[in-house]
């Protein structure tokens, strides 16, 4: 009897650390964490929750429910998964940053996108939540929306065809690739867009740690809409 009410308890327990409403929640288990992360949720009204399906040293599932209004011009939240504990290393002295996602969306009348978030800086012991450069690898576009700053370029990356757009933020400079149309199903490496900004707009990788590695989406507004991640890896070697 006792063992079937601690294991009640347990699954109870659980449930609570999987499901994330308030606005920085986060849950971590072996190498990844998924955080609700509603930084931009005064910029309107709304909610969301983020919901764990799984969680391992392999990879991540993972979903999340959201509902904003006002401030259209506005990111609301950038509820995401992060790959926790890498080693820190300058981007020159890397070989590759292997990833895997196969996501949907079940409303796409709302203004959101799809992507990746990675920030590196100089000093290795930066805060991880900016960057002196931010690289986005926006998968999904929805709605009116646009990176920040303004179309440079169009790459061709991973035998894609991509905008490039670049912006800053205060001193953070942000480039973004924005696929031509929905990549609901991608595996590739990430090195290969920090070589093409290397190679061809300075990106200084001999002198930029990686220190963080996120994937999610960022919601301006919409009715009620839910993005699955049915499965999301990465590695850095």
């Amino acid at each position: 009897m006792l063992k079937s009410i601690l294991l009640g308890l347990a699954a109870m327990a659980y449930a609570q650390e999987t499901t994330l409403c308030s606005q920085y929640a986060t849950y971590t288990s072996g190498s990844y964490t998924v955080n609700n992360n509603l930084w931009g949720e005064d910029s309107g009204s709304g909610s969301q929750c983020t919901y764990v399906k799984s969680i391992s040293d392999s990879d991540v599932s993972w979903s999340t429910t959201w509902n904003w209004s006002g401030g259209s011009s506005e990111v609301k939240s950038y509820a995401n998964s992060q790959l926790s504990g890498f080693t820190k290393k300058y981007l020159s002295q890397l070989s590759s940053i292997a990833t895997s996602v196969n996501w949907s969306y079940d409303n796409t009348d709302i203004n959101a996108d799809v992507s990746y978030d990675l920030f590196t800086a100089a000093d290795i012991n930066h805060v991880t939540y900016s960057g002196d450069y931010e690289l986005m690898v926006w998968l999904g576009k929805y709605g009116s929306i646009q990176p920040l700053g303004s179309q440079i370029a169009t790459a061709n990356v991973a035998g894609i065809t991509w905008q490039l757009w670049y912006g800053t933020n205060g001193s953070q400079k942000t480039y973004s690739f924005v696929a031509s149309s929905a990549q609901t199903t991608w595996s590739g490496d990430l090195m290969d867009f920090f070589n093409y900004l290397a190679e061809n707009e300075n990106f200084p990788a001999s002198s930029q740690y990686l220190i963080n590695l996120q994937f999610g989406t960022e919601p301006f507004t919409g009715g009620n809409s839910t993005l699955t991640v049915e499965s999301w890896s990465a590695s850095v070697s």
